[in-house]
């Protein structure tokens, strides 16, 4: 997705046909299983394990991130978000969990090119946009370039419909990574659906500044319209919780216009940028446990993906999911995305290091303490 802090959104494409079908390391999806790009029995157990309960954790997010920053050149790179699906445990920090997958370097390597990470015949992927800045000289395949445009357009609709929708087959038969060998049934599943990125609109983000500033104008002259002999004790304390409300959480204005200018957007990727909060209070993302250096934030979750999730759940999905009531998961990832401490020889993941990065949740109930309740609603 590239680095240097610009904002790319995830949105909506196609249900799943199955919401355990294998993919690859190279999509964007929300639910399903992880496609791990090696063995999943592999994989240290503890990772996947819930913090607060030690159930099983299930996965949210899985979002193919290269980076191309500077001297930092990463293709082979992806993020994934677990979460707890047992009933009212979700509520907790300790129930989420973000793991940073990548290919490790060798030592001879300081800046990785494309062609020395890239499968020989790569997979067609909803979430690869960045074919067209590669500066490979091997040949495109111009029937896949022209199979995954015509994706990218049928997408645009953001049909949710599973019988009008159908993800092209080469996602999973072009993967040279490794496939499951079996279907993972013990494992914890969200609804899946897959994911393609775009920028923000800043004629949406004025569209909404104006919108919710006028909003506000108009609660404010009904406001001033009030008469003092009228008000009372009662109405002199209205006045006082809504300027209250209106001045001491403008975090919030800001994140709900950036929802309204894309209320469709399941996440938002800015490699070192920054993260659009729901609340001024973010605690401490640590450093990183590899390298010791700051992590800085990467990716961050959105509500609109738990209104998505419910569309596609069963009654018992559905009474899990609606006890999720966090407004964001930020994600913040090694700013150096390390590989270089990791021990190889000890490694059991095939040349991957998997990583786990910090994640800070902003639940409704602290948004609640801060705002006027259902002022905003």
């Amino acid at each position: 997705m590239g680095g240097g802090g610009g904002v790319l959104l995830g949105m909506p494409g196609p249900w799943a046909d199955d919401n355990r079908e294998p993919s690859d390391f190279y999509t964007s999806k929300i639910g399903g299983l992880p496609d791990w790009p090696f063995p999943a029995e592999n994989l240290a157990l503890n990772l996947l394990i819930c913090g607060a309960c030690g159930s099983k954790l299930c996965l949210v997010a899985q979002v193919y991130a290269p980076i191309s920053s500077g001297t930092l050149n990463i293709e082979d790179r992806t993020i994934l978000v677990f979460g707890c699906i047992i009933p009212n445990c979700g509520n907790t920090p300790l129930s989420w969990r973000a793991l940073r997958v990548q290919k490790v370097d060798s030592e001879s390597e300081s800046s990785v090119s494309t062609e020395e990470v890239v499968p020989s015949t790569p997979p067609v992927s909803v979430s690869k946009t960045n074919w067209l800045d590669d500066d490979s000289d091997e040949d495109i395949d111009l029937e896949a370039l022209s199979k995954a445009l015509s994706e990218a357009g049928t997408l645009a609709s953001h049909s949710k419909k599973k019988d009008g929708n159908r993800r092209s087959e080469s996602v999973v038969k072009n993967s040279t990574l490794v496939a499951r060998t079996g279907v993972d049934m013990e494992t914890p599943v969200v609804p899946c659906f897959y994911m393609y990125t775009q920028e923000p609109s800043s004629k949406d983000i004025v569209s909404s500044i104006c919108s919710t500033y006028s909003e506000l104008s108009v609660k404010e002259e009904q406001n001033c319209n009030y008469n003092d002999d009228e008000m009372g004790d009662a109405g002199e304390q209205e006045v006082y919780e809504y300027d209250k409300a209106l001045s001491a959480d403008r975090t919030y204005l800001k994140f709900k216009k950036q929802l309204d200018a894309n209320p469709d957007q399941c996440f938002r990727h800015s490699y070192g940028g920054k993260p659009l909060l729901a609340t001024a209070e973010l605690g401490d993302p640590g450093n990183c446990k590899l390298c010791g250096g700051f992590r800085h934030f990467e990716m961050q979750l959105m509500p609109q993906l738990i209104s998505f999730l419910l569309d596609g759940a069963d009654d018992c999905q559905k009474n899990v999911l609606e006890n999720w009531n966090w407004m964001t998961l930020v994600i913040y990832t090694c700013s150096k995305s390390c590989s270089n401490s990791f021990d190889r020889e000890k490694s059991t993941t095939s040349g991957w290091i998997v990583a786990e990065e910090a994640v800070l949740v902003q639940f409704e109930k602290a948004l609640h303490e801060s705002i006027l309740p259902g002022y905003f609603s």
